[in-house]
């Protein structure tokens, strides 16, 4: 059976933290959206990063049966967005990060604290 919910939101954090990401916030959007359970926002300080931290959640979700449904933004790397279901994933460089602010956009949603 695959991942969902907490689980997943779990093995995504961890694999963007794997690779450094940079301040990581999960999102519980259930109250909130239709769209997903969670979000999980991150950034990262070059496009190299960025695409590593995609890579590695790619690769983690591969590992654990977890289908990818989709992923936009590779070609430039200044926002990945990652859908994985239960969790939609936000990987930002630095910059754009700053720039667009969808944590104010999602002020409703609990932030997920974590160990």
């Amino acid at each position: 059976m695959a991942m969902q919910g907490d689980e997943l939101l779990q093995m995504t954090v961890a694999a963007a933290e794997d690779k450094k990401a940079i301040n990581v916030v999960a999102l519980n959007v259930k109250e909130v959206s239709l769209i997903a359970d969670y979000f999980v926002i991150c950034s990262g300080n070059s496009d190299t990063q960025v695409l590593a931290i995609m890579t590695e959640i790619r690769k983690q979700a591969d590992k654990n049966g977890v289908r990818v449904r989709g992923i936009e933004g590779v070609d430039s790397a200044r926002w990945i967005l990652m859908d994985l279901g239960d969790v939609i994933v936000h990987i930002f460089h630095r910059d754009e990060r700053d720039y667009y602010n969808i944590e104010r956009l999602w002020s409703d949603a609990k932030v997920v604290e974590f160990a």
